[in-house]
């Protein structure tokens, strides 16, 4: 089957990924539970360095994870299985799009791949790879900036999206990761959307609250989705991943076109 997709830019650098990897793992039970959980890295770009990252990371508690990069340009798919003929660390690398390359995954982390495509195409291509996962497994459709201090994902099921997932700078207001929001929601950071009232209550609470920073940055923007939760949001998380910059809301509240007065 000829990959479904075109090929990107494909820039990367270790580490960039690192802040959807660690909430990964903090929520994903299944990945301590399943005897050999699949996941996918699709579209790992000019460098395999991330899929290595991720491969690592949940190695850490499941060391039978199966980790597949895959790519739709057969010269970085060759160059990366030349690679990892060299690695002790067991990464598999395979030509593939949206179809998965006929693979069944728990797991497909499709970081910085629709980005680069038309908004109108976004539907489309989670359909796609929704309706390959395994039983139970989902898809994180991601953004992230070069250096991976400002990202956000959707987590999506074959019912649909599930949550968002913003993850901030702690050094600057937290709506600067507008930049970085994933394809289906950028161009809707808009007044009347929800995802330009979500990141306005964020940088509110922030400029409110900064007699907090005494106590740090991470106690701030705490504080500052405690508050946003009180106010009505579902936030799906808690304290723990406040301070850490990331904050998970429900897709309920954040699906485009709702009415936000």
């Amino acid at each position: 089957m000829k990959p479904l997709g075109v090929v990107t830019r494909g820039t990367t650098a270790p580490r960039r990924l690192r802040r959807a990897d660690r909430w990964l793992v903090a929520n994903w039970p299944a990945l301590r539970s399943t005897p050999r959980p699949l996941v996918v890295d699709l579209g790992f770009g000019a460098s395999p360095v991330t899929t290595y990252d991720l491969a690592t990371r949940l190695r850490r508690v499941n060391p039978d994870v199966r980790i597949v990069g895959l790519d739709v340009d057969p010269e970085r798919v060759a160059a990366a299985q030349a690679h990892a003929a060299t690695t002790d660390c067991p990464v598999e690398f395979a030509l593939g799009g949206f179809e998965l390359a006929g693979l069944r995954p728990d797991v497909v982390r499709a970081f910085n791949v629709l980005r680069q495509y038309p908004a109108g195409e976004v539907e489309k291509w989670w359909a796609e790879m929704t309706a390959r996962l395994a039983p139970g497994g989902f898809v994180l459709d991601g953004t992230c900036d070069e250096a991976g201090r400002l990202a956000s994902w959707i987590r999506l099921t074959a019912a649909g999206p599930q949550s968002l997932t913003l993850a901030v700078d702690l050094s600057g207001s937290p709506g600067l990761v507008a930049a970085r929001l994933p394809k289906a929601l950028i161009s809707r950071n808009v007044d009347g959307e929800p995802i330009h009232a979500l990141l306005r209550a964020l940088d509110d609470g922030w400029a409110r609250l900064a007699w907090r920073s005494v106590f740090g940055p991470r106690q701030r923007f705490a504080a500052v989705v405690e508050e946003v939760r009180a106010a009505g949001w579902p936030v799906a998380d808690g304290p723990a991943r406040w301070r850490r910059g990331e904050v998970t809301v429900a897709w309920t509240a954040l699906a485009p076109g709702l009415s936000i007065v």
